[in-house]
């Protein structure tokens, strides 16, 4: 029998139910036994690799038929993947549709062919075929094909001074409600002076899912013993006090952990004009460390176009990303795990941020520049002004942290002259509460507000208690 690859007519049982009884799966032993038996689990050609490796998936998982059926959008990306071992004619052996569309496209794409050629291309390919080939007619047709595989993407219109989105209510917009600038470089052509692509992060989160092999992954942090050194960010304390919070959250194991960093690079030589792109990426902590940060599993939901550098305005090229975080976070979406083959409700949380200090100051909101750099320390860090040049020092700011009996408090030669440390006490930190009670009345930059109100103004106190220069958008997430 075709695809009949676990006994369960016999009596066996599949490779997750029979360890979980601790039995011995005998068909996975009989996989490998013989040439033969290798050979009937199918030769998979190069596009059916790609394809695979492409999306982490496990070649059988796809014709398992489990306790609840895929659903719809799940179901649509299996049906795509099986057209792969379909011939392209009756008879065929080497060539399937899948692989013989993939290699026209990839020629479309790199000699610029334009739709008009590809099409008149096909019809004479088609024509030498036999008849009842599956080979699409035209362009349309091949993308109508391919559409199970397409994962959304949005192309959303930014001032080009970076005060706001036209999205949502100011979709309809021509002019910037801040600065007063055009939307478009000419009216009548409607060309937008700064565009942003933003790919949205649930269908490509539950595409994980999809696989066997990934979706077992993903729930390897709940699934292993504990050992005694830290190992994975899921037995640090950030973890399980978020498990503690929202137990709701954490009872269902297969929900997402996310971590996010973005940085600036020049994407063009240094000797041309200067030109900043600010790249956000989003990683899924749920994985082992071996996974976690490899490259095909790491995504990037936008790309902040330049020249310019976003600054403090990051949090308007954020607003898309946010929105859905709590939309994943409040709701979930539908998924379907192939390894457990069933259908659940996958929620997500942004838990961490990596990134250096500038980027630090652009995400949190606390300026990184002056002497109440230190996010940690504020004011009470020791920095002081040099006497001429009048930049922030921390030289010799560091022996409070010292034990009370350390021979350096007293030293005044090698470090900063005639001077004693006399009090040495932990700076603690503070709440999660209590940084809300200070900025919960800071200004956002997101707001859409002109420039002459209060929120471009700095907020009393600042440089001298605290370096706070606006309420994040990190703050508008429920947790």
């Amino acid at each position: 029998m075709g695809d009949y690859l676990f006994w369960y007519s016999h009596g066996d049982l599949y490779p997750d139910e029979a360890n979980d009884m601790g039995q011995c799966s005998i068909p996975l032993l009989c996989q490998h036994v013989g040439e033969d038996a290798d050979k009937d689990l199918g030769e998979y050609t190069e596009y059916d690799q790609m394809v695979m490796e492409g999306m982490h998936q496990n070649h059988d998982s796809y014709y398992q038929q489990g306790p609840q059926d895929p659903n719809q959008r799940a179901q649509a990306f299996y049906n795509m993947l099986k057209q792969d071992n379909e011939p392209l004619w009756e008879g065929s052996k080497d060539d399937s549709t899948l692989s013989i569309t993939t290699m026209l496209l990839n020629w479309k794409s790199d000699c610029n062919v334009s739709d008009s050629a590809f099409n008149k291309q096909l019809s004479i390919i088609k024509n030498i075929l036999p008849d009842g080939n599956k080979l699409p007619r035209n362009f349309y047709e091949t993308k109508k094909m391919l559409k199970p595989l397409e994962l959304p993407s949005q192309r959303i219109h930014v001032c080009k001074n970076h005060c706001m989105l036209f999205n949502g209510q100011y979709s309809d917009l021509d002019r910037c409600i801040v600065c007063k600038e055009d939307r478009y470089r000419e009216r009548g052509k409607k060309v937008p002076k700064l565009v942003m692509i933003y790919m949205p992060i649930g269908p490509r989160l539950q595409r994980l899912f999809y696989s066997e092999k990934t979706a077992r992954h993903l729930t390897w942090h709940a699934d292993r013993s504990l050992s005694e050194k830290m190992s994975h960010p899921s037995e640090g304390r950030a973890w399980h006090h978020f498990n503690s919070v929202f137990p709701d959250f954490a009872k269902e194991i297969r929900n997402v952990r996310l971590g996010l960093c973005t940085d600036g690079f020049c994407p063009n030589s240094t000797s041309g004009n200067a030109y900043s792109c600010w790249p956000v990426f989003i990683t899924v902590y749920n994985l082992p460390p071996w996974l976690a940060l490899k490259e095909q599993y790491v995504q990037i939901p936008l790309i902040i176009p330049g020249p310019k550098n976003p600054g403090q305005n990051i949090d308007v090229f954020l607003q898309p990303l946010f929105d859905e975080l709590k939309l994943l976070f409040n709701h979930g979406i539908e998924t379907f795990d192939a390894h457990k083959r069933n259908n659940f409700q996958m929620r997500a949380v942004l838990l961490w941020t990596v990134s250096d200090f500038p980027a630090y100051a652009m995400l949190s909101g606390w300026s990184t520049h002056g002497k109440l750099a230190c996010p940690y320390c504020s004011n009470e860090s020791g920095s002081f002004q040099l006497q001429h040049g009048g930049k922030a020092c921390w030289f010799d700011c560091h022996r409070q942290h010292l034990p009370s009996r350390h021979c350096f408090l007293k030293d005044n030669i090698n470090f900063r002259k005639d001077k004693t440390v006399s009090r040495v006490r932990p700076i603690p930190e503070p709440t999660g509460e209590e940084l809300w009670q200070i900025i919960k009345n800071l200004p956002i930059v997101y707001d859409g507000k002109p420039h002459n109100s209060e929120r471009y103004r700095k907020p009393p106190g600042f440089g001298i208690t605290h370096n706070w220069v606006k309420k994040s958008i990190f703050w508008d997430l429920p947790y």
